[in-house]
């Protein structure tokens, strides 16, 4: 599913209000991270994702590789901060988007 810019201006809206709920270090995108990614995914369709200034990767690469991986897009990367979407599959839970 593409995202049109108002879905993504909303995402974007309800991403302000959450706190990272994962770090990537100097390691990067490893398969652990990338297995964290998803099942956090799995469990809030939204999540934001913090860079540690020890990481020498690229932020915007790095989300590109994350949301191919788990199969999510890209909402958007700020500095060193990486927000996901992905839509679940759990109907109570789900975000509407507009």
């Amino acid at each position: 599913m593409i995202m049109t810019s108002k879905q993504r201006a909303y995402l974007k809206s309800l991403a302000m209000k959450t706190e990272p709920i994962l770090q990537l270090g100097k390691g990067g995108v490893t398969p652990e991270n990338t297995a964290s990614v998803d099942e956090a995914l799995a469990a809030r369709e939204l999540i934001k994702i913090s860079i540690l200034q020890n990481c020498l990767e690229d932020p915007r690469q790095m989300a590109e590789l994350l949301a191919e991986r788990t199969r999510s897009q890209v909402v958007q990367v700020i500095g060193r901060k990486i927000v996901l979407y992905r839509e679940g599959k759990n109907e109570k839970k789900k975000i509407i988007l507009p």
